[in-house]
């Protein structure tokens, strides 16, 4: 199903518009693009046959810049790019992905700093309404200049080059264009180049993994609140008083938002009965824990933002100034130091999380039946759910390390450091994903742990997020299939 449409200016792309442009949302350009795009387009052509090297359009690239490349070999200098940096390997990237990334590449064309034709911009807006999704393999970026190899990747259907999704099925570049009655097009001078300098591909990979982050943190909050009704937690802990105190913008949205789970249908605030003076950590400071994690992923959606209507060209064309200048806008440490942080954001979540999870499972600390279990002994209820959490939880941790920090050099010295920005954002993305099974563990082992106490929540929220796991999980009497139970709880996570 379409979504609504959204016309491309270069400068007017949101964080919102993420996730619908990669469901299918309907692309267009705006008019007023084509005279910029042209006035940049005729500067670069002017300077094209000149005596002063400008890079990558009549000069080799990287190590070759010093090289001075011959008109006749103009042309093919531009398609020679993109065939021998698309040197990707490894699984491809999902199709909201890849069509995420077609578009925001496209976004930076229509600016006009790139000096490449109007005519190569309808020939990709055309693949993405044509659907066809160029395959690109998620392991070859270094995060400068830019994603080279993933956008080379994603360039060579222009040229009817390499392989693409179409219509369900993995075909060649050259016969999706003849079933979309499209032609390959001959690239221009800079158009290779253009097409490739830049950090659209992760910026599509982690800027989808961190929206899903924002999600999670909230739902974080919400499960949260149901461990609290499970394990009759103090809600002292959530007063704003402490929280106002201190002053930590997330952590007061954080203990806003469990807070407001717990409010009873009449809508007045009451203090359930508590188990105990003080809670562990994980609770009484789930939002102090959870709060850093809303201020982090906050901060990297402001570079997100940014970068999605950002010049990330070399070089770059400034028709209004009369120059083309080299630099270094392709650079992906802005969206490395980003990814990096939220993946360590994320992970914390799953972190305290699993300790909420061992607070339900440690009978001396819930009261309840050990792993959850009504009978103990013949069955051992939640005990491996467990394992799976911890194992997940590990993995995060593992994940967390930054790969900004890392920097390997290339392009004998003269890439000497690189952002490492498609690891980040592809380790942002696997954290996540775990995050999301994490939480949905703790979701099922409170419903389980409130039911072995016979209370239902008292919460609106915490009553919502009850009744949608239980429409899917059944009150655990005897042991079944676990995985069963964790794979529905999953699912029901997609719906708190």
């Amino acid at each position: 199903m379409k979504e609504e449409k959204i016309v491309l200016t270069g400068n007017n792309l949101t964080l919102d518009q993420l996730e619908p442009i990669s469901r299918g949302a309907d692309i267009e350009i705006a008019p007023f693009v084509h005279k910029r795009i042209d006035a940049s387009r005729n500067f670069v052509k002017k300077l094209v046959n000149g005596k002063k090297p400008i890079y990558g359009v009549n000069t080799g690239f990287g190590h070759f810049a010093n090289t001075k490349i011959k008109t006749q070999d103009l042309l093919k200098l531009q398609s020679n790019i993109l065939k021998s940096h698309a040197a990707g390997n490894g699984n491809p990237l999902t199709i909201p992905e890849t069509r995420l990334a077609m578009v925001l590449r496209l976004n930076v064309l229509v600016k006009g700093y790139t000096g490449v034709r109007f005519e190569l911009c309808e020939a990709l807006l055309n693949l993405i309404k044509a659907e066809i999704y160029p395959i690109i393999p998620e392991l070859g970026s270094v995060g400068a200049s830019g994603d080279l190899a993933p956008l080379a990747h994603l360039a060579l259907p222009l040229i009817g080059l390499g392989d693409v999704y179409y219509r369900g099925k993995i075909v060649s570049a050259k016969k999706a264009l003849q079933s979309a009655r499209l032609k390959p097009i001959k690239l221009a001078e800079k158009e290779g180049l253009g097409l490739i300098n830049g950090t659209q591909v992760m910026l599509s990979v982690g800027g989808l993994a961190l929206m899903r982050a924002r999600h999670l943190v909230k739902k974080a909050d919400k499960i949260t609140a149901l461990t609290y009704e499970a394990m009759q937690g103090s809600q002292d802990a959530l007063n704003p008083l402490i929280h106002n105190s201190r002053g930590q913008i997330g952590q007061i949205s954080s203990a806003q938002a469990i807070r407001e789970e717990l409010i009873p249908p009449s809508g007045k605030h009451t203090t359930m009965k508590s188990r105990r003076l003080q809670d562990p950590y994980s609770m009484r400071c789930a939002p102090q824990i959870h709060g850093p994690s809303r201020d982090a992923l906050n901060f990297a959606s402001g570079i997100v933002q940014s970068e999605l209507n950002g010049a990330t060209d070399n070089p770059l064309v400034f028709v209004d100034h009369h120059c083309i200048l080299s630099g270094g806008n392709f650079h992906g440490q802005p969206l490395a130091m980003a990814f990096d942080i939220a993946a360590i954001a994320v992970s914390e979540l799953a972190n305290v999380s699993d300790r909420r999870l061992e607070v339900m499972m440690n009978p001396h600390l819930s009261g309840l039946h050990a792993f959850l279990t009504p009978v103990e002994g013949v069955n051992s209820g939640y005990m491996a759910a467990q394992y799976l959490s911890a194992a997940l939880v590990n993995e995060n941790k593992i994940l967390s390390h930054p790969a900004i920090t890392d920097s390997i050099p290339g392009n004998v010295g003269i890439e000497d450091h690189v952002s490492m920005g498609m690891t980040s954002a592809r380790k942002l993305r696997n954290v996540v994903d775990n995050a999301h099974r994490v939480l949905a563990v703790e979701m099922l082992a409170a419903c389980q742990a409130l039911d072995l106490r016979n209370i239902a929540p008292e919460g609106r929220g915490t009553r919502h997020t009850y009744d949608i796991l239980r429409s899917l999980v059944p009150t655990l009497n005897q042991d079944r299939i676990i995985a069963e139970d964790i794979a529905l709880a999953i699912e029901a996570f997609k719906y708190i």
